[in-house]
């Protein structure tokens, strides 16, 4: 056995869980890992973990893509999930205009403009499309 096999086996048996997501459990064990990279390392690119962050965060999102689908929603409906999960009431997204305009948008009587989308987005800090 060379030298190298030997180095890779020795701490195979550590790294070896991040590489692959079977179960539940794994994912679980998985994503607080990934949490844990990400603490550590954030953006930094220069870090020694990053690779590691970027290839477990790859992993974790195929298991979930697999096994956790996001269902097809429009972007009310994202809304009405936002609202819901942050306990908003339609008089508190004033950046939409009047609890009656709010209204409408969410009974579908009214589409969501650029403008709405933009000022969503940045108050639930996700990306615009997920209102399109």
């Amino acid at each position: 056995m060379s030298v190298i096999t030997k180095d890779i086996q020795a701490h195979w048996r550590v790294v070896q869980p991040l590489f692959s997501i079977r179960d539940e459990d794994e994912y679980d064990r998985a994503i607080v890992t990934l949490n844990a990279l990400i603490d550590e390392v954030g953006t930094d690119e220069q870090h020694p973990l990053y690779e590691l962050l970027d290839t477990l965060g790859t992993v974790v999102h195929a298991y979930e893509e697999r096994h956790h689908p996001i269902p097809e929603c429009s972007g009310v409906g994202v809304l009405k999930l936002l609202m819901e999960e942050h306990q908003i009431e339609p008089g508190d997204l004033s950046e939409l205009g009047p609890p009656d305009i709010v209204l409408e948008i969410l009974k579908g009587e009214r589409d969501l403009t650029v403008t709405h989308i933009r000022a969503l987005a940045g108050r639930f800090q996700v990306s615009p499309a997920v209102f399109v």
